[in-house]
């Protein structure tokens, strides 16, 4: 038995303390659900599970927000929901997860998919082992990103922030501040120019009460002049580059992918998934691991890097993406993100596998065929990847 996308869609991704900013997590979920809904005329009642990942899970979004926003959405009570958490990659791992259900016989209709809002990420303290704890400076942790309460016994080598792996990965790769910065400037000068175009339209669907038509983030005046003055982050010398430019931002948004077995919904298919793969590397060398994870799934579906037409790679960092290019010598650059990637579009974390996904599954049926890879890196070293084909 084979999964098939029948649907996908997304809200706008939104600027951390933009316009999607006051809307809750849940409520955002809820959006794309009821959207998905009124796009296909499903019955609600017909969905087996709800599965959404979520990779923050520390405010609004926490006692299971996939069950909240089916709840929200109007599903029946009947209607069960689980929430998941794979980092940045939670919407694949809810695809991955409802792909196999169905590929089993446990269920007929999916709702995959993922959320997030680091703008209403909370500040979060550490509780006392003791009722009565003396009196004394406590940690304030953010939430929206990055390592928090670190276990000491891991090596302090694998928790250096994500930005300092990225710079590490540019110095090891020998990636220069000018590939990563020509690499940003592609990316929203092609998602500028997919919105001109129409290309998002049928993909994206707007939050009520919000007045956000588009992907936020993108700036289509973006160049190398403007990029060049910006400083790096993640390095202590001069020969850092990775900066703000040249990196995903902070995002709000959700996604959701809807799922079913063949003929299982009265409509045709946008794509079915035909492979899956993960990887694991060193923590702090995360961003190269979607090169082994997409070779994976491309072995598990039966194809080679020949066959690819279209990959669509989350753009955690440039330097990340142009080592993951390099990973894959015979796929051909022009293939990857061609609508431009999370540089410009943004990446709210537990919602950019399903775009990613959802993006690869209506571009496949715009051409009428062909065969596209969807593919994220991880924080604390871990890729994964899906092949879909139509």
């Amino acid at each position: 038995m084979q999964t098939y996308i029948y649907d996908a869609v997304r809200t706008p991704f939104g600027r951390a303390g933009g316009a999607l900013s006051g809307i809750r997590p849940d409520d955002l979920a809820a959006t794309v659900m009821r959207a998905t809904i009124e796009r296909t005329g499903l019955d609600p009642a017909r969905i087996d599970d709800v599965i959404f990942g979520d990779a923050n899970q520390a405010g609004e979004d926490n006692r299971n927000v996939a069950r909240m926003g089916a709840l929200l959405a109007g599903f029946p009570t009947t209607v069960t929901g689980v929430t998941v958490n794979r980092l940045c990659a939670s919407s694949v791992e809810a695809v991955v997860q409802g792909s196999r259900a169905i590929e089993v016989g446990d269920a007929d209709i999916v709702l995959a998919g993922g959320v997030e809002s680091m703008s209403r990420a909370p500040y979060v303290i550490e509780k006392s082992a003791r009722p009565f704890p003396a009196v004394g400076n406590q940690t304030l942790w953010n939430t929206a990103i990055g390592w928090r309460m670190v276990n000491r016994r891991l090596p302090k080598e694998w928790t250096i922030s994500n930005g300092e792996s990225a710079e590490k990965i540019a110095r090891e790769w020998g990636i220069s501040r000018r590939e990563q910065d020509e690499f940003a400037v592609r990316s929203h000068r092609l998602a500028a120019q997919a919105w001109d175009a129409g290309v998002y339209d049928r993909e994206v669907v707007t939050v009520d009460g919000v007045d956000l038509a588009r992907d936020e983030g993108i700036r289509p005046d973006s160049s190398l002049e403007k990029l060049a003055g910006l400083p790096a982050l993640f390095a202590n010398d001069d020969a850092g580059s990775v900066t703000a430019g040249n990196s995903s931002p902070i995002n709000d948004g959700a996604s959701a992918v809807l799922l079913g077995a063949e003929g299982a919904i009265d409509a045709e298919p946008l794509a079915r998934i035909t492979g899956r793969g993960s990887h694991g590397v060193d923590p702090d060398v995360f961003p190269i691991a979607p090169i082994e994870a997409a070779n994976t799934a491309l072995a598990r579906a039966g194809r080679t890097w020949a066959d690819v037409d279209l990959v669509e790679l989350n753009e955690a960092f440039a330097s990340q993406s142009i080592a993951c290019l390099r990973g894959w010598p015979d796929l051909d650059p022009d293939t990857l993100n061609i609508h431009g990637g999370a540089l410009a579009i943004g990446h709210p974390l537990g919602a950019s596998g399903g775009r990613i996904i959802g993006h690869a599954a209506h571009e496949l049926a715009r051409r009428g065929g062909g065969v596209a890879v969807a593919a994220i890196c991880i924080g604390v070293g871990q890729g994964l990847a899906v092949v879909l084909e139509r």
